[in-house]
């Protein structure tokens, strides 16, 4: 198990103090060094549209992998090899945890989060930013909520909203009021897993939901005049599924 570099102070939930992530105040960062590498590739204009949607597909294993490390707990259980009986370790609470999949951009993201996660319940929110709206004066675009298709969400839940992008948080921000609604009672753990952030929209989020820990690859320089996330990776959805 990766351990944290020592004098890191952690917030929010003190289970993530396991993970292999830095405190940057207001996310965890996430630093497993597959991440920061096929993050890199995915940045690169070179990579083409089947290389970038398995790098999303790797990125969200690798992402629901360190959520596994840093947030489950493991319980021990007896197991009967094939010469004897012996006592191993087991992750508790993996039927327990919803993905909700914020379209279209998240889906190969989620299909790695599923594949460390394999029987999570899924969730789907079809949610978009108004471009030609364009930004207010606080930063903050119009959302469209197209659809929303969640399971039921109980206090014994690990929920994990997944969208590779996290520029001003404004999508998010009304994704996680319907998560909110649809949720019986709060959630165990909540978190908002992205690939690359603004650190706009993260203090945006995390002003807004102050009980979700934010998790991100990277934290980038900044958001220019339309709202993308500079030096980012372009649009992902654009990229994974070449509608460029």
């Amino acid at each position: 198990m990766t351990r944290i570099t020592p004098g890191v102070m952690m917030m929010g939930n003190p289970d993530l103090v396991r993970m292999p992530i830095e405190d940057r105040d207001n996310a965890y960062l996430i630093t497993h060094a597959l991440a920061k590498d096929t993050l890199s590739q995915l940045r690169d204009i070179e990579t083409e549209q089947v290389a970038f949607r398995k790098g999303l597909v790797k990125l969200g294993r690798i992402c629901g992998y360190e959520i596994i490390d840093g947030a489950m707990e493991t319980e021990y259980a007896h197991v009967q090899t094939p010469l004897t009986e012996t006592t191993g370790e087991q992750v508790s609470g993996l039927d327990n945890i919803v993905i909700v999949n914020v379209l279209r951009a998240a889906t190969p993201f989620v299909e790695g989060l599923l594949k460390a996660f394999p029987r999570a319940k899924q969730g789907v929110i079809s949610a978009g930013r108004d471009e030609a709206a364009g930004m207010n004066q606080d930063g903050m675009f119009p959302i469209t909520i197209d659809y929303v298709k969640l399971p039921e969400i109980t206090a014994n839940d690990t929920v994990v909203v997944a969208d590779p992008m996290l520029a001003t948080g404004s999508t998010m921000c009304a994704v996680l009021d319907h998560v909110n609604d649809a949720a019986e009672s709060k959630p165990k753990n909540l978190f908002v897993l992205s690939a690359v952030s603004a650190p706009e929209g993260l203090l945006h989020v995390g002003s807004e939901f102050p009980s979700a820990d934010l998790l991100t690859v990277a934290i980038d320089d900044y958001l220019d005049d339309e709202g993308y996330i500079v030096p980012g990776l372009g649009d992902a959805g654009d990229r994974a599924f070449r509608t460029v």
